[in-house]
């Protein structure tokens, strides 16, 4: 009883994952300026950067989630952090907004996209009574790499350009991440064990169920209507990522301190993973789930009115939390209901529902910017599409007999 579990080296590893993946995703706000002024380019087509590379990330996990499921995690992430590094670094030596597209949509995006589901996916199968708490510790690393990796980014920037801040954020983030990323394993039942390092005939009486196909998955009205909170509260979810740091920046706030907001959204986000998951755990993950959706809505409204730096503070902490359970929560609900057997492959149908909302939500606040020079249309609509989301959710985990295993 007293050996190390290695589901928490799993856990370890998609920490870092999510650490480096999300992390040099979220630099992208400290980008923003010198991608505007070296190129020229307007705030909604500089956006539209971190849209595609969002787009792809959440959209690849309906390729990488079944060859996960097919081949191991540990393969897709290795080649999804390789990916991460080279797109960095073939974005610094970008010569148009073209090429940033390309470099930065392309290799981030699809590196992420990679290793993101698989990674999550792998924790599920390790864990059963403690599974909101690890699936929250695993996706912490994003919160972690909101808090750490911007400041690091801007430091960089000021110290050595945006060019050379990329070369060296790819370099790290394909040592890193690839290196961590060996440390994955797909299941417990390799290692001689069980979910929670229960023995295997314990855990085989609990899995009697192996869980749902995809395509018994997909037709549950469980799956649809999460497919449809999660789209549209994705419209207005990463919007905060893209363009807090330039709303900042419009109202008189400092760069250093603007970054720093982007940074206070890691923090909550960090707080959201580790207390939410665990608590969740306890409490019900749907109800869970649902207040998530709310309390973004509410923090969302702080932004609304917040024009100097510590009601913004407060914004970015309060979104932070709720944004970082919801990451945390999410798979844990969709083991829940459609165990393991396919739960990669369902996760990442289930996150394209996130892809086109970040494909749409981030850019479509820039080009409002444009027409407008005002952030209050975007902001409004994030919050209607947080609470739309809340009641969809909550009329899709109402309890019935269903999907088996629901809490």
């Amino acid at each position: 009883m007293n050996k190390f579990f290695y589901g928490w080296a799993v856990v370890a590893a998609a920490f870092a994952i999510t650490f480096v993946g999300f992390g040099s995703a979220y630099t992208f706000s400290a980008f923003v300026a010198p991608l505007q002024h070296d190129f020229g380019a307007s705030r909604g087509s500089v956006s539209l950067v971190f849209s595609l590379a969002g787009f792809l990330y959440f959209g690849f996990g309906i390729i990488s989630g079944p060859l996960a499921d097919r081949w191991g995690a540990r393969r897709l992430a290795i080649l999804g952090m390789l990916l991460v590094g080279a797109g960095l670094i073939l974005a610094s030596q970008a010569r148009s907004i073209l090429q940033v597209y390309a470099a930065y949509g392309l290799g981030v995006g699809l590196g992420v996209g990679c290793a993101y589901v698989p990674a999550i996916g792998a924790v599920q199968r390790w864990f059963v009574r403690r599974r909101g708490l690890a699936s929250g510790l695993a996706v912490s690393g994003i919160g972690v790499g909101t808090l750490v990796m911007p400041p690091l980014a801007a430091w960089l920037i000021e110290a050595l350009g945006w060019r050379d801040a990329y070369l060296v954020l790819g370099v790290l983030a394909a040592i890193i991440g690839a290196g961590m990323s060996l440390f994955l394993a797909n299941d417990p039942r390799d290692h001689g064990l069980g979910p929670d390092g229960d023995p295997l005939d314990v855990a085989a009486k609990a899995a009697a169920k192996p869980g749902f196909s995809v395509r018994e998955a997909v037709r549950t009205r469980q799956f649809i209507g999460l497919y449809a909170a999660c789209l549209i509260c994705a419209f207005g979810v990463f919007v905060p990522f893209v363009h807090l740091v330039p709303y900042a920046l419009d109202h008189q706030i400092d760069h250093a301190s603007a970054v720093l907001l982007l940074g206070a959204i890691g923090l909550g986000s960090t707080l959201g993973r580790f207390v939410l998951g665990g608590l969740a755990d306890r409490m019900g993950r749907n109800p869970f789930l649902i207040a998530m959706f709310v309390g973004m809505a509410a923090s969302l409204s702080i932004w609304v009115v917040a024009t100097s730096f510590w009601p913004l503070a407060l914004f970015a902490v309060l979104f932070g939390v709720f944004y970082g359970g919801w990451v945390a929560i999410l798979p844990a609900v969709v083991m829940d209901y459609f165990g393991g057997r396919n739960v990669s492959a369902i996760i990442g149908i289930l996150y394209t529902s996130v892809a086109v909302g970040t494909l749409v939500g981030p850019s479509a606040a820039g080009f409002a910017f444009d027409v407008s020079h005002s952030y209050k249309m975007p902001i409004i609509a994030s919050i209607a599409a947080s609470l739309i989301a809340a009641a969809i959710a909550a009329l899709a985990t109402r309890p019935s007999t269903a999907a088996s295993g629901a809490h």
